[in-house]
């Protein structure tokens, strides 16, 4: 995944992604840090609706893993699998 900067994606638009492969995702990384994710749809469209919903989920889990590591009791075993078993619960909700 390629990384470009917010300010040179606003100053220099498309220009600043032709260093970007075709059909990459890439990260606009803001002062702050990751800001946003641009997914590109070309092809394989619930490939990219998996990928999108992956950094979604992940995005939506960060403060919760900036807490759990600031308390030091939760350790990236327990994460994965907190995210396994929240996947596990949708998978039943859509099909129960």
């Amino acid at each position: 995944m390629r990384h470009v900067s917010l300010r040179e994606f606003r100053t220099r638009g498309s220009k600043a992604l032709l260093e970007v492969p075709a059909g990459e995702t890439t990260l606009l990384v803001g002062q702050n840090g990751p800001a946003y994710f641009l997914v590109p749809v070309l092809g394989n469209i619930v490939q990219e609706d998996r990928e999108l919903r992956r950094a979604m989920a992940k995005a939506s889990l960060r403060a919760g893993w900036i807490l759990a590591e600031s308390a030091g009791r939760i350790s990236d075993r327990e994460i994965d699998e907190e995210i396994q078993q929240t996947r596990a619960s949708r998978r039943l909700r859509k099909t129960g």
